[in-house]
């Protein structure tokens, strides 16, 4: 028998948030239940997960607890919820963004309709050229760390549906189960990888920084994506005095700067003087700093600008030497491009956006890798490097800025190419 409706849940929201959890793909939680194995029982299981949380007996499951390593070390605790327990948090999304997009502040960039990280680097590096000092902020754990009561305070200010709340107070409040089967209480913080974490995120933070903010210092214009943050100043003194004064702000809101990575920076350049210790900080995986640029003119001067930052730089070349390209040499021409092509329009449509050759390094790897792989897969290039590299200078100057332009083609290659078993046939690493 079908249970009694409490709340009033749309079908077509409900199943828009299923399509959206299916596209964004994702692992399984603790349930061991994957996207594939929903799709063979979806209008059975949907249907059951929809009356559940219409009649208000939906109770979530653990989210499963896994450490995901951190570029500089370290790992972060990541929190995956079930695939069904994602769909039922897409589905409050959905509702909050509908009362929360026009409530947030237009520089919030981060996990919103319409907003992107680009967007914040833009806007950024424009301020830079307008203020002379930045304070660059790091708080502390702060997925982790966010006050419950004072985060489901937020949300009942903006009166969304009653199944809402309930049901994020209990998202909140879910355990959190580790590999080895170990089951942790959650007291506060949002899991990242959660669906509905995002969210929460920018509204603890609408109130507990940017409203308050525009209240206390509308003159210090600021970028913020999620918990990534930075704020403008005219000068040393003036920095120092606002970074005092937030972290007071924060701390009122239960949350820490972090006392390492927080730094206040200088954005030296042709017109600014004087030398000082900190000149650079890192956004969104890239690194502002002095760097030669030319204008219109074809004079050279020092910007202050973005390029894609070591770090980032590093852990692409990571993932360049774990690809082993050289051992493909079961590959035809066409499925080594196809496995490349995304990864590398991928690296240069986001990395590529500012100071685009500051990717060189990257592809110059990427192209030697290449030439191993030819020298390892064509008969007529066994055991010289020197005839692969020319076969790969023959397509660059065919195709001239080949690697930069995030495309590879091969079909320069082709005379190279010997009979082969079909792609169906072979099998990808």
């Amino acid at each position: 028998m079908e249970q009694t409706k409490s709340f009033e849940i749309s079908k077509r929201t409900f199943w828009e948030a299923y399509k959206l959890v299916r596209r964004n793909k994702g692992a399984a939680g603790v349930d061991g239940m994957t996207l594939e194995k929903l799709a063979a029982k979806e209008k059975d299981l949907l249907y059951k997960l929809w009356n559940r949380i219409s009649s208000g007996s939906y109770m979530p499951n653990a989210v499963f607890r896994v450490e995901i390593p951190k570029k500089n070390g370290g790992t972060r605790p990541l929190g995956i919820p079930t695939v069904l327990d994602r769909i039922a948090q897409m589905t409050a999304r959905l509702y909050l963004e509908l009362i929360l997009e026009k409530q947030f502040h237009p520089d919030s960039y981060g996990y919103r309709p319409n907003k992107s990280a680009h967007q914040a680097l833009k806007i950024t590096r424009q301020r830079c050229w307008r203020y002379d000092w930045v304070i660059d902020l790091d708080i502390k754990g702060f997925f982790d760390t966010i006050n419950h009561d004072l985060l489901l305070k937020a949300v009942a200010h903006h009166k969304p549906p009653a199944w809402v709340q309930l049901y994020v107070e209990r998202w909140l409040k879910t355990l959190a189960k580790s590999a080895d089967g170990e089951v942790i209480e959650r007291t506060e913080g949002t899991p990242q990888g959660g669906v509905i974490s995002p969210i929460l995120a920018n509204l603890f933070l609408h109130y507990a920084f940017d409203k308050w903010m525009v209240r206390n210092n509308p003159d210090n214009p600021f970028a913020r994506y999620a918990d990534d943050i930075v704020i403008h100043c005219h000068s040393k003194g003036e920095a120092e005095k606002l970074l005092e004064e937030i972290k007071s702000r924060l701390s009122e809101c239960k949350i820490t700067v972090h006392p390492d990575k927080t730094v206040i920076v200088y954005c030296k350049n042709d017109n600014r003087k004087g030398d000082y210790s900190l000149t650079d900080f890192e956004f969104l995986g890239f690194t502002f700093r002095p760097r030669h640029a030319k204008n219109k003119n074809g004079q050279y001067f020092v910007s202050f600008s973005p390029a894609i930052s070591k770090k980032a730089v590093a852990s692409i070349k990571k993932t360049i030497r774990e690809l082993k390209i050289h051992t493909w040499t079961g590959q035809s021409l066409d499925i080594v491009a196809e496995k490349l092509n995304p990864k590398i329009r991928g690296w240069q449509t986001y990395y590529g956006h500012f100071r685009r050759s500051a990717l060189s390094g990257i592809f110059d790897m990427l192209g030697k890798c290449l030439v191993k792989w030819a020298k390892n897969r064509f008969r007529k290039l066994k055991g010289s490097w020197y005839k692969a590299q020319m076969l790969m200078d023959k397509i660059a100057m065919k195709m001239p800025y080949l690697l930069l332009t995030g495309v590879f083609v091969l079909e320069a290659m082709v005379e190279y190419e010997e009979p082969y078993e079909s792609r169906d046939s072979r099998k990808v690493p």
